[in-house]
């Protein structure tokens, strides 16, 4: 029984364990962020070749979720977490080899997918915790997203204290040790979680066929949680990536400073991630997204606008400037701080969603939405670039994520209105009927709630943590 002490301890361990792994694999899987410069001075790659490195690892660390996750609930997490670590392991020892660039490409792409232990993690977790608890430890598992700061404190200081020096199985100093270093950590942490972790581990989906387990896909709920994911992850994603040139462009600062000063994004934007599963625990998902969607639009918005003023010109030829709007270094750090903090929220809510909705199924709806975000961590960098060439400012980087915040928060208060709307006064207070209750929607063996869900919650003086998550 998952409230038993074996069963406390069981999943405290996965907790544990399943965050630590994630923390070092996601600081492996941005890496290339930090060690792209001095890679970049010895290979002589161009910025285009350096930004391929990145992209493949980022788009690899993508594109395995759903079989992850679905490969999770079949044979669970333990053993899926221990064969990643390994297997990335291998990669990222390589990489301190790497002679040329396309040796580098290959490697780099090996290397990504370790981002694909979030879907792992997400399934792993939720096969452990009650689903009033849920929303908490998916949020601390997501925290390990912190790992995107780890090389940016620790890559520089490695690569100067070790350059010249040559360590054991040939790895060179300087920026090769880093990826060597981080092999050995996760054959540490493999062999960790093979003996801390739970030998009887769950799996949800061992009994389910595989278009039983793809069934919940089909449901546009789903796409509609990719696209917030999308927004949360994905944006945070870029941003991790593209804020170190932004504040040396547009700022004039340091390498070192610009670092610094990323990680008052990434800190926030991950270490909330637990914050934000607590307040939609008890105050629902959809109060948890629309805060978050609202902070992002404000914040954006105010990002978005590029330094200049308003000149009028008078009937007698004569010119005033008016309005003179400039955004220093100070406010864009406090913006962009909270930015983070939003998007560390709803990521934890974006999460909170999926095992209210797909109970059975959060191995392949978590790995799908989980890619989505990925990707759209792979596409943003791209139309940053574009937008600002197109519009010749470079604060269009925010414009573009007040745009996607945009589509995402009128899509989702869409559903809301409408389903207010269609749904009898007794329904009140939901916000989207339950997979079973509409029959446009999922029947319960998709991994939805029954009608009984209905019948328990709809009542009068229903629970607002119940019926708030659901939208």
């Amino acid at each position: 029984m998952s409230g038993s002490p074996a069963g406390t301890s069981g999943r405290t361990r996965v907790l544990v364990m399943s965050t630590t792994a994630f923390t070092v694999m996601f600081a492996v899987w941005m890496m290339f962020g930090i060690l792209g410069i001095p890679i970049q001075k010895e290979l002589g790659l161009t910025d285009v070749e350096l930004s391929w490195v990145s992209a493949v690892a980022i788009l690899n660390g993508s594109l395995w979720r759903l079989p992850a996750g679905m490969l999770t609930d079949r044979i669970g997490g333990r053993r899926v977490t221990i064969f990643m670590l390994f297997a990335t392991a291998v990669a990222s020892f390589f990489v301190s080899h790497a002679t040329s660039y396309l040796v580098l490409l290959v490697l780099a792409f090996l290397v990504g997918f370790a981002g694909n232990l979030f879907s792992v993690g997400i399934a792993w977790n939720a096969a452990w915790y009650p689903r009033d608890r849920q929303g908490f430890a998916l949020g601390v598992f997501g925290a390990g997203n912190v790992g995107a700061s780890v090389t940016k404190f620790i890559g520089p200081a490695i690569i100067t204290g070790t350059a010249g020096a040559t360590y054991v199985l040939g790895v060179e100093g300087g920026w090769r040790v880093v990826p060597a270093i981080y092999a050995v950590l996760l054959v540490a942490l493999g062999v960790l979680t093979w003996v801390i972790t739970p030998r009887h581990d769950r799996m949800p989906g061992r009994s389910q066929s595989i278009s039983t387990m793809l069934r919940p896909l089909g449901d546009v709920r789903v796409w509609r949680f990719g696209l917030y994911y999308v927004a949360v992850f994905g944006a945070y994603v870029a941003l991790s990536v593209w804020l170190p040139k932004y504040y040396v462009d547009n700022f004039g600062l340091d390498l070192w400073t610009a670092a610094l000063l990323t990680a008052t994004f990434i800190f926030p934007a991950s270490l909330l991630r637990p914050v934000g599963g607590w307040f939609s625990d008890k105050f629902g998902a959809r109060r948890g997204m629309y805060f978050t969607f609202t902070v992002m639009l404000v914040t954006s918005g105010l990002l978005m606008m590029p330094n200049g003023h308003l000149v009028v010109v008078q009937a007698d030829g004569t010119q005033t400037e008016h309005w003179n709007y400039t955004m220093g270094l100070v406010p864009f750090v406090i913006l962009v701080f909270l930015l983070g903090c939003a998007m560390g929220i709803g990521k934890a809510a974006v999460y909170k969603h999926i095992p209210e909705y797909f109970p059975t199924a959060v191995g392949p709806v978590g790995g799908l939405v989980g890619m989505l975000g990925g990707l759209g961590g792979f596409f943003l960098p791209p139309m940053f670039a574009y937008t600002k060439a197109w519009f010749g400012f470079p604060s269009s980087t925010f414009f573009v994520i007040f745009l996607l915040t945009l589509a995402c928060a009128l899509w989702m208060h869409w559903t809301v209105v409408h389903m207010l709307h269609r749904g009898s006064p007794h329904l009140s207070d939901y916000f989207e009927p339950p997979p079973g209750h509409n029959p446009d929607l999922l029947d319960p063996a998709a991994g939805g709630r029954s009608d009984d869900d209905l019948t328990h919650a709809s009542g009068p003086g229903a629970p607002t943590e119940t019926t708030e998550a659901r939208a």
